[in-house]
């Protein structure tokens, strides 16, 4: 059974900047065909970030626009802002780094 569209709702920037990278990430590594069905959906749902234009109002673009307009991310640009030199912090995992990671406790030692 096919699932129902997601609600219509404002999508946060950063969510959308999120969604591009990871696009941009899959669609050079082994996984490109879960780019290809990524980059449909978020085209389809009007996910990726929109263009002002010089009236101030919004345009939809799709994802080759995004790439072309933003040549200088690279497709591995998400790892490169996720890297976290060592000498910050001894762990690095999905559940944080350095003194932000959650596995931390209240004094600040690492669990």
């Amino acid at each position: 059974m096919a699932e129902p569209p997601p609600a219509r709702r404002p999508v946060p920037l950063i969510e959308s900047e999120l969604y591009f990278l990871i696009a941009r990430y899959l669609s050079a590594g082994r996984c490109r065909r879960a780019a290809q069905v990524l980059v449909q959906e978020l085209e389809q749902y009007q996910l990726l970030p929109k263009r002002l234009d010089w009236e101030g109002n919004e345009h939809n673009r799709s994802y080759e626009e995004l790439v072309l307009s933003n040549q200088h991310v690279t497709p591995d640009h998400l790892l490169q802002i996720c890297q976290i030199p060592p000498s910050i912090s001894r762990v690095t995992s999905l559940l944080g780094a350095g003194r932000q990671s959650l596995l931390r406790t209240a004094k600040g030692t690492l669990i």
